[in-house]
């Protein structure tokens, strides 16, 4: 009767050293990526370059600060007062 280290022991995976493929299609694996990785950085700072340093402002002439990108939620916006979102409790309604 085998015991539970023998059963542990034995290699049921088969012989491991046939067909030794493992290695050099990991190998071709790594290359792949790493071309297409250089190819991508080469791509994307190509379209970086083209790009204008500045953009011109957008369209309508919106008074100045109105097109920011840093404006707070509790700004106005279109004429109403948009209330902060930024104030209401974090852990829900409050009890009395």
């Amino acid at each position: 009767m085998l015991t539970a280290a023998e059963v542990l022991a034995q290699n049921n995976f088969g012989n491991t050293r046939t067909g030794g493929l493992a290695g050099p299609m990991g190998l071709f694996l790594i290359l792949v990526l790493a071309i297409a990785t250089v190819l991508l950085i080469r791509n994307m700072n190509a379209r970086l370059r083209r790009l204008p340093a500045q953009f011109p402002p957008a369209s309508g002439s919106a008074p100045s600060g109105a097109g920011r990108a840093d404006a707070t939620a509790g700004e106005v916006a279109g004429g109403t007062q948009v209330p902060d979102s930024s104030l209401k409790p974090v852990n829900g309604p409050q009890q009395p």
